[in-house]
């Protein structure tokens, strides 16, 4: 009796001290995504397949303002621009001379930019979080706490407070590596980076 007396206590133990990991994690992701009202630097974006093969790789730059403002432009070859006002996205294909245009999924497991963008106050309620420190880099891990995500796991890595690089893997093992890089924070950004006006000519689609 003694010692199932003694398991259980230490069970308990262990689950508030993972408790307050939890909380901890929470609390310090939500302060660095906040401290960054806006952000704007380049990207690199890499593809691997659940085995690692290269799927594909591009570049290009972003512009990001809280609440729910972004700018992703990608570089030719493969150059596609999305841009969010915080209640619509518009995405532009020069190739195809086409826009598409829909609804902002307001959802923080279905639109990872918002993560950077968008209000984290609710991240807890989306994620189970972890995190580990190693010198001046943070790294988190979420979990999506639903199945009807885009992904199974995200990785945010921070370094002296910004964000460094991204990693998705969703339910097949593809992987989505994307690198910050001249990342500035804070810094004031036209209005109209974050309004598209379809070109004259343009198919538009509404969704």
């Amino acid at each position: 009796m003694r010692l199932i007396r003694m398991l259980l206590v230490s069970a308990l133990a262990m689950t508030s001290l993972s408790a307050l990991a939890d909380d901890q994690a929470v609390k310090s992701l939500t302060q660095l995504l906040e401290k960054s009202q806006t952000l704007t630097g380049r990207f690199s974006q890499l593809t691997l397949d659940g085995g690692g093969t290269q799927l594909q790789e591009t570049s290009g730059e972003m512009a990001l303002q809280r609440p729910g403002l972004f700018n992703w432009h990608t570089d030719a070859p493969q150059e596609q621009l999305m841009v969010s006002d915080g209640k619509k996205v518009s995405l532009w294909d020069p190739d195809l001379e086409q826009v598409t245009i829909k609804t902002l999924d307001q959802r923080l497991t279905q639109t990872p930019a918002l993560l950077l963008s968008g209000d984290v106050s609710k991240i807890s309620q989306s994620f189970d979080i972890t995190y580990k420190e190693a010198g001046d880099v943070i790294d988190f891990v979420l979990k999506p706490k639903t199945k009807d995500t885009l992904f199974d796991s995200l990785r945010l890595s921070f370094r002296r407070g910004l964000i460094n690089d991204m990693q998705l893997i969703d339910g097949v093992g593809q992987r989505t590596n994307i690198l910050f890089m001249n990342v500035k924070a804070n810094e004031p950004v036209p209005a109209s980076k974050f309004t598209f006006v379809p070109p004259k000519g343009a198919d538009v689609i509404q969704e």
